[in-house]
C-alpha cells in the first residue's frame, strides 16, 4: 500500500513559527521547534464559540517525514514529553520514532501550555472544554494549519492516551496506528474520578479561591496536587523501594511540597475537570487503525484487575493490550513515561502495521 508524504497547505502560510527552539532532551535527535496556529471560530461541545483559539505545538524532524502525533497528559504540555526516558528512547537514529524519518508533532492541548486557556483573560468565563474538544482542536491544527491529511501514528500518555482512544474512533481513517497508554477507553469513574473530584473540590471550597476571582493562588492547590500525585502515581513496589522507612517517606513528601507550584488555579480546575465526561467506549467498533494499548500492571488510575480494558479490547477489530508487569522498576501510572518498557514492541508494530493509501 502506498503512502503519500505530508505537505503544507496554503493555510500553513499563516503559521507563526518562532525562531527559537526548545532544548532537546537528547543530543541525537533534531532540535525541537515551537510554533503556533490560530483556529478561527472554534466551537466547543457546549455550543460556545471562541473567535480565536491559539494552538501551540512543537515539531521534531522535517515535514517530509511520515507524520506522528504525540499527546501529553493532564496539566502538562508538549515539553513534558521531551524527556530522556521518553523522547530519548524513541526519537533518535534507529529508534522507533527516528526523527530523520518521522515528522513528530506534539501539540499543547486546549487549556494547556501555551495554547489558549482561562488564565489568558476569560478566567471562569472560559468554556468548559472536554477531551473531545481537545481532539477536534488537534485535528484542525493538523489539517488546516499543517496541511496533514493522514498520520502514521497517534500515541499518547494518560490524558493523551484517552485522547488517542477518541482520535481512533472519531477519525478512524486518519491514522494507520494508534497507541493509547496509561488509559482506559471506558468512562471516567470509580477511584480515578473520585480522587480527581476530591482534588478539584478541595480547591473550589478553599476561601482563597474566591469563586475564581482570587488575587493569589490558593494554597490548597499544591496540597491537593501533591496528594493526588502520590495517591495515583508512583507504584506500590517502587514506593516501598524508595521509602521503606518513616523518615524516608517524610523526606519524599517534604521534597514534593518544596517544589514550586506554578499552575494557575482556574487553568488547573479546567484541565483536570475536562476528564469528567470522558468515555470512548461507544466508538470502539469504529476503530480501523492497528491499535496497541499499553498499560502498567500497577497503574493506580487504571487498575487491570477490574477487567474493563480487557473486555473493551474485544470490540476493537485489530487491537492488542500490552500490560507491563509490576516491579520495583515500574512506577504505577507513570510507568509509560519510560519508553524502555515498550520501545521494542512499538518498533515492531510500526514495521508490521499496514499503511493506508492516501
Amino acid at each position: 500500500m502506498g503512502f503519500s508524504k505530508p505537505r503544507f497547505s496554503k493555510a500553513a502560510a499563516g503559521l507563526v513559527f518562532m525562531l527559537t527552539t526548545v532544548a532537546a532532551s537528547a543530543a541525537d535527535y533534531p532540535a525541537p521547534k515551537q510554533g503556533t496556529w490560530t483556529a478561527r471560530d472554534f466551537k466547543f461541545h457546549t455550543g460556545e464559540v471562541l473567535p480565536e483559539m491559539k494552538l501551540a505545538y512543537t515539531t521534531i524532524g522535517e515535514p517530509t517525514g511520515q507524520p506522528v502525533l504525540v499527546l501529553h497528559g493532564s496539566g502538562g504540555a508538549a515539553a513534558n514529553m521531551l524527556t530522556p526516558a521518553f523522547a530519548g528512547e524513541l526519537f533518535g537514529p534507529g529508534q522507533p520514532l527516528d526523527a530523520t524519518k518521522y515528522f513528530i508533532i506534539l501539540p499543547d492541548a486546549v487549556g494547556h501550555g501555551k495554547s489558549t486557556k482561562p488564565s489568558d483573560g476569560l478566567k471562569t468565563k472560559f468554556p468548559q472544554y472536554n477531551y473531545a474538544d481537545m481532539v477536534d482542536a488537534q485535528h484542525r491544527l493538523l489539517t488546516e494549519g499543517l496541511g496533514i491529511k493522514h498520520l502514521r501514528l497517534v500515541i499518547g500518555n494518560s490524558m493523551g492516551g484517552m485522547e488517542t482512544w477518541l482520535w481512533a474512533s472519531k477519525y478512524p481513517q486518519f491514522m494507520d496506528v494508534a497507541v493509547p497508554m496509561a488509559s482506559q477507553p471506558t468512562a471516567m469513574a470509580a477511584r480515578n474520578w473520585m480522587l480527581r473530584r476530591m482534588m478539584l473540590e478541595s480547591i473550589r471550597q478553599d476561601p482563597e479561591y474566591a469563586d475564581g476571582n482570587y488575587t493569589k493562588q490558593p494554597g490548597s492547590m499544591k496540597l491537593a496536587s501533591v496528594f493526588f500525585a502520590i495517591a495515583t502515581g508512583g507504584g506500590t513496589l517502587n514506593y516501598q523501594k524508595q521509602a521503606p522507612t518513616h523518615a524516608l517517606a517524610d523526606k519524599a513528601v517534604d521534597a514534593r511540597l518544596a517544589l514550586p507550584m506554578t499552575a494557575d488555579a482556574n487553568d488547573f480546575l479546567w484541565q483536570w475537570g475536562s476528564s469528567a465526561d470522558y468515555d470512548a467506549s461507544p466508538g470502539l467498533g469504529k476503530i480501523e487503525a492497528t491499535l496497541l494499548a499499553i498499560n502498567a500492571a500497577d497503574d493506580e488510575r487504571n487498575p487491570p484487575e477490574t477487567g474493563v480494558t480487557e473486555a473493551a479490547m474485544k470490540q476493537v477489530k485489530n487491537g492488542k493490550l500490552l500490560l507491563i508487569p509490576a516491579s520495583t522498576e515500574t512506577s504505577g501510572h507513570l510507568t509509560t513515561g519510560n519508553a524502555k518498557f515498550y520501545a521494542r514492541q512499538l518498533q515492531e508494530l510500526l514495521q508490521s502495521a499496514p499503511q493506508r493509501a492516501m
